[in-house]
């Protein structure tokens, strides 16, 4: 019998082994494909860990406007935190689309002005008094005035039904009904 005929086989593999022709075992053949294909995929895996992370450091002088600027802007995700304060996907984003504009040589109003543009005087944590934005400046204070106004005027009626008194002779009938 030749090379890698195993037991039981076909007329067929001793042709073929007498020929000179190797053929893999079945289950060998397996293995081998299954370990290539985990090597593949380990390759992507490790590939995928080393994509660039647009919170990397730059210099110093860099990172100091980063920050100052990072403070100024909302995360449009968490709505109550900075951009440097939260770690939301597209704080992230932003970071590094400040970060990329800082390196380009833009002053801090211009690429304000750009995520303005962008996304709308929300971006600003401190949004400036517009007409369009009366009201997130006005509204708390208005609000604020109502309540007082509400709180007072309750205190007033209040005040008015306790200085009302029944006569002797309505207090004498009440009694008089409750007994």
């Amino acid at each position: 019998m030749g090379v890698g005929v195993g037991v039981g086989a076909g007329a067929e593999a001793e042709a073929e082994a007498e020929a000179g022709v190797w053929r893999m075992p079945s289950l060998l053949a397996k293995r081998i494909v299954a370990i290539i294909l985990l090597l593949v995929a380990a390759g992507i895996v490790t590939a995928q860990t080393g994509t660039y992370n647009p919170d990397t450091p730059a210099d110093a002088a860099t990172e100091a406007r980063l920050k100052e600027l990072s403070l100024e802007l909302r995360c449009l995700v968490c709505q109550n935190q900075t951009i440097a304060d939260s770690n939301a996907d597209l704080a992230v984003d932003l970071r590094g689309i400040v970060r990329a504009q800082i390196l380009q040589g833009k002053t801090d109003a211009e690429i304000k002005t750009y995520l303005v543009s962008r996304y709308g005087d929300f971006v600003l944590y401190k949004p400036p008094m517009q007409g369009n934005t009366a009201m997130l400046w006005i509204g708390p204070f208005g609000l604020l005035a109502i309540g007082v106004i509400i709180w007072w005027m309750i205190g007033r009626k209040k005040k008015g039904v306790a200085e009302t008194t029944i006569s002797e002779a309505d207090a004498a009938k009440a009694k008089q009904l409750l007994e």
